[in-house]
């Protein structure tokens, strides 16, 4: 059995108990592995993290076993990670709001795996600053993919919206349209959808907005429910609870076609140099209002 370590991270000292137990056994990485990956990442992934709410992705004993979903912030956690209480229907819930590369190491000690971020910041729950259009291919074929992000990446050029894109490390990708926060939740969930219908009505053979799996007839889904309020996404270079440890990864539009491209290209062992540039470098000062594009999208013939 493995003894419990402690880590001095800035002023902050994180224990991890059990740093040698494997979360990924198919691949021999442990607690200690995951904690390492978060303190490396944690310069380019707090930017997207800080004043966010945060759903926890929670797997003690491994990949392969019970996994829980946390949104409630545990009584044990420190005083010192920082919390953020929101509206839920019916009540409230008081969230962790990672914004120290401490916290990030701590939650990872804890065996989050997976860190959720909400779309809008603990200030001003309701007004997001990202949509997420998350591109779900009906197998693990990755072409559909490629063409179904290309086609959306034309509508919002046409919509006159900036966006940047995504690995998943599941299945797909994800591409994020900046927002100025002036929008309510409920307006951009209404855009959001009402773009991934033109777009669908556009290639009819290629793509769907029908929830239903047996409806889909094996066209990639356009999958717009993550904008609704209160709802999350995977954050960048998150792990997700897949073997071989794979991470999200934002990516260069002009890498999309960049042959050996998968949505679980990169892995916690291998990185490359994914740290060493930032594609959405000035995205998150792109963003703006949806109400010019909605005007345009309602001009759009969808033939």
């Amino acid at each position: 059995m493995s003894h419990d370590v402690e880590l001095r991270i800035g002023r902050r000292t994180i224990p991890v108990k059990r740093p040698d137990k494997e979360l990924f056994p198919q691949d021999g990485l442990t607690k200690a592995d995951l904690v390492e990956h978060y303190r490396r990442v944690a310069p380019r992934m707090l930017p997207e993290l800080r004043g966010r709410p945060l759903m926890l992705e929670r797997m003690p004993d491994g990949i392969d076993k019970q996994r829980f979903y946390q949104k409630e912030v545990s009584d044990y956690f420190p005083d010192w990670v920082h919390r953020a209480t929101v509206a839920k229907e019916g009540g409230e819930v008081t969230h962790v709001v990672c914004d120290d590369a401490a916290t990030l190491a701590y939650l990872a000690g804890q065996a989050c795996i997976t860190p959720h971020r909400w779309l809008s910041r603990a200030d001003r729950p309701r007004h997001p600053d990202r949509l997420v259009f998350d591109l779900d291919p009906p197998a693990d074929d990755f072409e559909p993919v490629r063409g179904a992000a290309h086609h959306l990446r034309e509508l919002l050029d046409e919509l006159d919206l900036a966006s940047g894109l995504m690995t998943t490390g599941s299945r797909g990708l994800h591409v994020v349209v900046p927002l100025n926060r002036r929008d309510d939740a409920d307006d951009v969930l209404a855009f959001a959808r009402a773009a991934a219908d033109t777009l669908a009505a556009r290639y009819p053979r290629e793509l769907t907005t029908e929830p239903r799996k047996d409806a889909r007839k094996g066209r990639l889904y356009l999958d717009v429910a993550r904008n609704g309020y209160a709802q999350t996404v995977v954050a960048p270079f998150a792990v997700r609870s897949r073997a071989g440890a794979p991470v999200a990864v934002p990516l260069d539009w002009d890498e999309l076609d960049t042959p050996g491209l998968s949505a679980r290209r990169w892995t916690v062992t291998d990185l490359g140099d994914r740290l060493e540039k930032d594609p959405w470098e000035g995205l998150a000062r792109r963003g703006r209002s949806l109400s010019a594009a909605s005007r345009r999208l309602r001009d759009l013939d969808p033939d």
